[in-house]
């Protein structure tokens, strides 16, 4: 009897164990975009970067920065991304997202259409532009609209993008506080990265998300 106890315990534990194990490989997670410092890295590479006041809005156009492009085959930069960020995604022999499963990292919400979510510029083109972007060539900014090796793009929910535009900190931040050091982080190194100004606003308001982290 004992014995059969202990072997029906060792069934319940393994059943257990899988359910589990299903339940959380179900849940779909937010993919993290490449390189991404830790929170000190992300704040001494912020001391480091030109507080200035921007320039140039006027003659910003996004035509200036060519996206989407093609990355392999028949896929584009978009396609490329959700493929990266989403899970069991289903790819058309064009590279269209058929299926799959995409949850936003700014407001938590899944999606299971490619068409609700948009590519998001961590660091949006015009900010970019009047951050120095100006003085870049034309193939310096196409490859930052498609830079797939950094933090820079992000599936997100599509309003949410639409609602952010071309706004920095200072103005507009991600629903999901528990997202800001990321979001931070990621911000200050498109930055480094590419060498952009910062204005001492966003500067200020950068090392305040820093301290969620």
């Amino acid at each position: 009897m004992k014995r059969a106890f202990a072997a029906l315990s060792a069934v319940l534990a393994v059943v257990l164990t899988l359910t589990l194990t299903l339940m959380l490989v179900s849940e779909p997670a937010s993919a993290t975009p490449p390189n991404i410092p830790s929170a000190s890295t992300a704040a001494s590479r912020l001391a480091t970067l030109t507080v200035a006041t921007e320039s140039h809005q006027s003659t910003y156009d996004r035509a200036l920065f060519p996206h989407w492009i093609t990355i392999s085959g028949s896929c584009d930069t978009r396609e490329s991304v959700l493929k990266r960020d989403g899970t069991g995604v289903v790819t058309s022999s064009s590279c269209s997202a058929t299926s799959g499963t995409w949850r936003s990292p700014y407001d938590g919400a899944t999606w299971t259409a490619a068409s609700d979510v948009d590519i998001d510029h961590m660091v949006p083109l015009a900010e970019a532009w009047r951050s120095g972007a100006w003085g870049w060539t034309t193939a310096q900014r196409q490859a930052y609209a498609n830079d797939l090796g950094g933090p820079e793009l992000w599936a997100v929910t599509d309003n949410v993008n639409q609602s952010k535009g071309d706004q920095d900190v200072t103005t507009w931040k991600p629903s999901l506080t528990s997202f800001w050091c990321t979001y931070a982080r990621a911000w200050i190194q498109v930055k480094y990265y590419y060498d952009l100004t910062l204005q001492s606003a966003e500067k200020t308001q950068l090392t305040s998300m820093l301290g969620t982290c």
